[in-house]
């Protein structure tokens, strides 16, 4: 697929933004019956289109192999058949759950008569700017529509032809409903200057959501003049408390590691109480490396005289440096340290950690309190892996992003985190004294 004569960018995306500001007047008028009509169908569009879909993302993938893409991007990239099936599953949900907006809240008769409260109503009109992962395309779009919010989204290079052959689908589903196709807008354009003119457009976007790498969540949040929801990484821990069933610490140490790596949610750094450390550390270490032999364990110096000379792990260790400790690898690679007891976890994870999400393993109630308590993340796990940390799994249908600020939205962002509040007041000719 081609993409469109977009020489003059600025012009082009002052056209997207106009687009986007009259949809998002519509779809705020729209009812929940009209909307949910559009998401189911998208679905339809993009069961038929499935085929078209999945050939197009092998055009992708072979480009992206061809140009040494990050294993870590090819993972996100690649369209499977389990992947596709989620996506369609991901509409159902959503369309399933019950619309935020009109919501209203908090009813109260204040003495001087008038009646108030506070309704949720949409933010307006959302970009989004993500690398690779085409599925994202789809999910953000379902919850924007869903919250009535009109979206512009801009996808990685990477995943042009993907992100062009869901949007056809999605435009669509949109017109068989009679919503305008400019409710969803993906660019036609890879130039990078559409980024600049998207995250500075004041008068048509309402908020920016970027998701990808470190680098351009930075650049966005540095460049940025429209308010920003974001995640720069995600430095999980898992911490195994000397409380913790053995059963548990494994399992969960191993899924939240291995179960994929390119992902915010995994597991980057283990931590164990000194107290079980020469009994549990090296059984945890074993099933880690067992499930990845690429797996490699980076140790502190009490790792490391607990786990030099296992011969069930050997070529896969090596002494962690101070980066160590603050690095998202997306890769198979885990940092190790030996901690003295709970305040030396939660002080290594309130320095070092993204807060994004966290996990404590434990069998002590009072242990696992003030984890949940003092740890500083958006999400905070007892005897959970750190992968559940998705807008999926917690039930919002999908997410549009993590975000580890404090203001307005944290953690995974779905439909509530794409609305508002406003007051509104009820009064019978009431008058100010």
């Amino acid at each position: 697929m081609s993409q469109a004569n977009t020489t003059d960018v600025t012009a082009y995306m002052q056209q997207v933004g106009q687009q986007a500001r009259a949809a998002s007047r519509a779809l705020a008028a729209a009812n929940t019956g009209s909307k949910n009509a559009a998401l189911m169908a998208i679905h339809d569009e993009l069961k038929n289109a499935k085929q078209d879909i999945l050939a197009a993302n092998k055009i992708d993938m072979d480009k992206g192999q061809k140009n040494d893409l990050e294993a870590a991007l090819l993972d996100r990239l690649e369209l499977n058949d389990d992947r596709f099936e989620g996506m369609l599953q991901g509409l159902k949900d959503v369309a399933a759950l019950p619309d935020p907006i009109g919501e209203v809240t908090d009813m109260t008769y204040r003495p001087s008569g008038i009646h108030l409260g506070k309704m949720r109503v949409p933010l307006g009109v959302v970009g989004m700017i993500y690398e690779s992962r085409p599925n994202v395309t789809l999910e953000a779009a379902s919850l924007a529509l869903k919250s009535g919010n009109a979206i512009i989204l801009r996808g990685g290079s990477e995943a042009f032809e993907s992100n062009q052959a869901i949007a056809k689908c999605i435009h669509q589903g949109l017109k068989k409903v009679g919503l305008s196709e400019h409710s969803v807008q993906v660019l036609q354009t890879t130039d990078r200057a559409a980024v600049g003119e998207l995250i500075t457009m004041t008068d048509y976007v309402d908020v920016i959501v970027p998701r990808g790498g470190k680098g351009l969540i930075e650049r966005i949040s540095n460049d940025a003049k429209v308010p920003v929801i974001k995640h720069l990484d995600g430095n999980c821990h898992t911490y195994i408390d000397s409380d913790a069933e053995e059963e548990v610490a494994i399992e969960v140490s191993v899924n939240a590691k291995t179960h994929r790596y390119g992902t915010c949610n995994t597991m980057e750094t283990l931590l164990v109480d000194e107290a079980v450390a020469d009994e549990l550390l090296p059984k945890i270490a074993e099933a880690i490396v067992a499930a990845d032999d690429a797996m490699q364990l980076r140790l502190d110096d009490k790792s490391q005289s607990i786990l030099n000379g296992n011969t069930k792990l050997e070529g896969h260790l090596s002494a962690a440096t101070d980066e160590d400790w603050d690095t998202e690898y997306l890769a198979p690679i885990l940092a190790v340290k030996v901690v003295d007891g709970l305040d030396a976890a939660i002080e290594h994870i309130n320095t070092h950690g993204s807060q994004h999400t966290d996990v404590i393993i434990t069998d002590n109630y009072s242990k696992s309190q003030r984890f949940i308590r003092e740890v500083d993340s958006a999400s905070v796990m007892i005897n959970a892996s750190s992968r559940f940390a998705d807008g999926f799994e917690y039930g919002l249908g999908a997410e549009i992003g993590i975000s580890t600020d404090k203001i307005h939205a944290r953690g995974p962002v779905g439909l509530e985190g794409l609305t508002s509040q406003k007051w509104i007041v009820y009064g019978k000719g009431e008058t100010r004294a």
